[in-house]
C-alpha cells in the first residue's frame, strides 16, 4: 500500500480485460483497512464452483450476465447487481456473457 491516505482507481472496469476463451482471470486492486478488492473477468461458460469464504464479502457486478447461487438460491445477475454475502455462505458463479465482477473480502484489521 502507498503512503496516500486513499487509493483512487478513475474506472475498475478498464483494469482487466476480456478473459479469454474458457478462463477466469482475476487481478488484485487493493488490500488493507479491513478489506481485499480483486477484480474477476469470466469468459462466457465459466464458472466458480461451489465455495464459502472464511470472511463477510461483497460481489459487485460491472458488466455481463450470469447466474448467482447463495444459499441454494439461484439469481440472474447483471451489470449493477450488489451482494453481501456473510462468512461461510455456500455461493457459486456460472457466466453466461463475458462477465465482470469486483470482489471485496471484508477482513478484520490487525
Amino acid at each position: 500500500m502507498d503512503s496516500q491516505p486513499y487509493h483512487y482507481v478513475p474506472d475498475v472496469t478498464t483494469l482487466l480485460g476480456d478473459a479469454p476463451e474458457d478462463s477466469i482471470i482475476s487481478r488484485s486492486l487493493f488490500r488493507g483497512a479491513g478489506v481485499t478488492a480483486t477484480l474477476f473477468s469470466f469468459a462466457p461458460g465459466q464458472e466458480l464452483t461451489e465455495h464459502t469464504a472464511a470472511f463477510p464479502a461483497i460481489l459487485h457486478f460491472l458488466e455481463g450476465e450470469g447466474t448467482l447461487t447463495l444459499g441454494g438460491e439461484s439469481m440472474e445477475i447483471r451489470p449493477g447487481a450488489w451482494v453481501y454475502m456473510t462468512a461461510n455462505l455456500a455461493h457459486s458463479i456460472v457466466a453466461t456473457s463475458p462477465l465482470r465482477m469486483l470482489l471485496l473480502l471484508l477482513r478484520p484489521e490487525g
